[in-house]
């Protein structure tokens, strides 16, 4: 799950169409998935900001089984701040690109200790200055630690917006804008984790819900299988 810094195009505007599909799938799936929180493991908005740092391009299960030990040897921004960095890159080693995403992690700690007395920025603005931390992140950890309302674009909802023909191209920060501009903003938390979990378990990247060899974790069908056009799945 790559955070991208680019900036949210001020285009598409409204459109009549994309706005009452948005309003339909929020409608279908918020009750389907009605967790709106990550599935990271953490007990702080010190510890979510770095597991989300580490999700990129891969597994929320693949960070959640390194995280407990690295929280345990680094606690807080001061520890990890400090942190030898042979040390972080041995333990995060199983989640990838382990030599980027030490430093990443510790420098956002240095500039937490900083600029924020080792506290999460209260804007989403001052989240996009860390080092590692694009918008994806930003509006993850800005909804579950200030609750803004966040459209948390990654590859499960970017794959499924694309499909649905929300998005026309798979580009995270184009996505954004188009839900911002066509949802309700106090819908926005809800919907990302919503359409998420939806594309995490029913609408796969490999054979999703709606092919014959799909199966979706619901056991039964795609419930937007009527209004989705299934661009770019292959059957």
């Amino acid at each position: 799950m790559k955070a991208m810094k680019k900036e949210p195009s001020e285009k598409p505007l409204l459109s009549k169409s994309t706005a009452p599909l948005l309003e339909e799938v929020h409608r279908r799936l918020a009750p389907v998935w009605p967790d709106a929180h990550p599935l990271l493991h953490y007990h702080n908005c010190f510890e979510l900001l770095i597991a989300v740092i580490l999700s990129a391009q891969t597994t929320d299960e693949q960070v959640n089984a390194v995280t407990g030990e690295l929280f345990t040897r680094f606690p807080t921004a001061k520890k990890l701040a400090e942190a030898d960095i042979a040390e972080v890159e041995r333990i995060i080693h199983p989640v990838g690109f382990f030599h980027v995403k030490a430093r990443h992690i510790i420098d956002t700690a240095k500039a937490l200790e900083a600029k924020f007395g080792g506290d999460i920025p209260p804007t989403l603005e001052a989240m996009l200055e860390l080092p590692g931390v694009g918008r994806k992140t930003a509006n993850l950890v800005a909804s579950a630690c200030h609750e803004v309302p966040g459209i948390i674009v990654d590859t499960h909802v970017l794959r499924v917006l694309v499909r649905l023909g929300v998005c026309p191209k798979k580009d995270a920060a184009l996505a954004e804008s188009i839900v911002r501009a066509n949802l309700s903003q106090e819908k926005h938390t809800q919907f990302s984790y919503s359409v998420n979990r939806h594309g995490k378990f029913t609408c796969t990247a490999r054979n999703p819900a709606c092919t014959p060899l799909g199966r979706g974790s619901l056991g039964h069908g795609c419930p937007l299988d009527d209004l989705c056009p299934k661009i770019g799945v292959k059957r």
